[in-house]
């Protein structure tokens, strides 16, 4: 299995324009939000993480900014024209307003888990390796999923460390997460999921029966990068190996 790495703005940070194309209220001052998420990238991701972004709030972005798009649902997206990479081959986060709400969650958390996992793996083709052989998708939020905290008044998601996908640290040893929440490397909390791979497939674990009817009956995945990844892993495995 050959595994790619995203290879995008080499040399320099990414600028992230947030664009609001919703025509449903997303609940929160648009503004107040990038600055809040500005913040937690500063403050808390960046420490442990190690990328830095600049964010502001435009109607458009410019050629070679990296974006998070706020839309209805994903027809709307479909209808527009934003998939997972703009024409210019830059990443696009997508953030569906009315879908968020109608299965109970906030704009805010969704917009903040979109871009701290489009900040590590922009194109979606990392994965990591546990130590039982299985490839678990390199997302920072997936497994802390529904696990939020504020920022100015305004609630943002909690995301993993680097430690979280190495499976060498004993249980308790380290810090995984930022609330402290996750215990063990690779380990799915109640409302959270991964995406998980054993080499002949791809599918989700689920931290609870619970959160799986919900993942199933409730909430809306299309066009979510997390399809997307999935799409390219299932491609990669049926593409013919090459003859040793």
């Amino acid at each position: 299995m050959v595994i790619r790495a995203a290879a995008f703005n080499q040399g320099q940070f990414p600028t992230i324009a947030f664009v609001n194309l919703a025509k449903t209220p997303l609940g929160v001052d648009l503004t107040k939000l990038v600055a809040a998420l500005a913040k937690q990238l500063q403050r808390d991701f960046v420490p442990i993480w190690g990328y830095p972004a600049k964010l502001y709030v435009a109607k458009k972005a410019k050629p070679g900014e990296w974006q998070v798009v706020f839309l209805d649902d994903a027809d709307e997206a479909d209808a527009l024209g934003y998939h997972d990479l703009t024409k210019n081959g830059q990443p696009v986060s997508k953030v569906f307003v009315k879908t968020t709400i109608a299965a109970g969650e906030k704009v805010s958390v969704t917009a903040s888990h979109e871009l701290l996992e489009m900040l590590i793996d922009p194109g979606a083709q990392l994965w990591a390796q546990s130590d039982d052989g299985k490839f678990y998708a390199y997302e920072m939020c997936d497994a802390v999923e529904e696990e939020v905290y504020s920022i100015d008044g305004i609630e943002v998601s909690d995301f993993v460390h680097p430690a979280f996908f190495e499976s060498f640290h004993k249980p308790g040893s380290v810090q995984f997460d930022h609330l402290k929440k996750v215990k063990r490397p690779f380990q799915t909390l109640k409302n959270g999921y991964q995406i998980v791979s054993d080499g002949k497939s791809v599918d989700e674990v689920h931290g609870s029966r619970a959160k799986e009817r919900h993942f199933r009956n409730v909430e809306v995945r299309t066009m979510h990068r997390s399809e997307y990844r999935k799409a390219l892993m299932a491609k990669a495995l049926r593409r013919p190996k090459a003859a040793a």
